[in-house]
């Protein structure tokens, strides 16, 4: 199903809609704790904290949003309440593992730097893929009248991606390439994504 469609059928449900916006917020939130954790002990940047600071805040912002639809739905982030919840939830840690054993074949990096490595190329395809997504979704959401709405984040990721550019310029001259690979890899664990949800929402007994 193209990721339009399957939007379109997730937002026309509440259930499902209330669980999408749960399953984003609960992403951005993953996002913006895998960015911390990433931090070096002390020379942490001023964009490095910004950049969780507004991941945080995306979370909040999409939770906040469920109150729109159903304000009982979707208080926690048990798999119940996820859309496609093995799959949510192996995303970004399968990103993280694969692109760590990547960047540790091609570049010779210390462990403190590898993290930081992997921050750079992770957020970059991550902020890649909202930059398709999210957009996406406010279509459907501007076509269906929703109340919900995404154009703050959609401004904001725009922003991110830019910075991560300028980031990736500082480690090296020669990144996009590797970027290239981090985004393949990511694109497959993204269809694997996608497929999970679809096949849940298609599903006759789907609640």
């Amino acid at each position: 199903m193209e990721f339009y469609n399957l939007v379109d059928k997730i937002v026309r449900d509440n259930n499902s809609h209330a669980k999408w916006l749960n399953t984003l917020s609960f992403m951005e939130n993953a996002g913006a704790r895998k960015i911390s954790a990433c931090e070096h002990p002390t020379k942490v940047s001023l964009i490095q904290l910004k950049h969780a600071c507004e991941e945080h805040r995306h979370a909040y912002y999409l939770k906040k949003q469920i109150g729109k639809i159903n304000v009982e739905s979707c208080r926690t982030y048990e798999s119940n309440e996820l859309l496609a919840p093995i799959a949510t939830r192996q995303y970004l840690h399968a990103l993280d593992v694969k692109a760590c054993k990547y960047l540790h074949t091609h570049f010779d990096l210390t462990k403190e730097e590898l993290k930081y490595a992997a921050y750079l190329f992770v957020t970059y395809a991550i902020e890649v893929r909202a930059d398709e997504l999210y957009p996406v979704y406010q279509e459907v959401l501007t076509k269906t009248n929703s109340k919900v709405m995404v154009k703050s984040i959609i401004l904001e990721e725009e922003g991110h991606l830019e910075e991560m550019i300028h980031q990736l310029d500082g480690f090296s001259e020669n990144w996009k390439p590797h970027a290239e690979k981090i985004i393949e890899i990511e694109k497959d664990l993204h269809i694997y994504w996608v497929n999970a949800i679809t096949e849940e929402v298609m599903k006759p007994d789907y609640v």
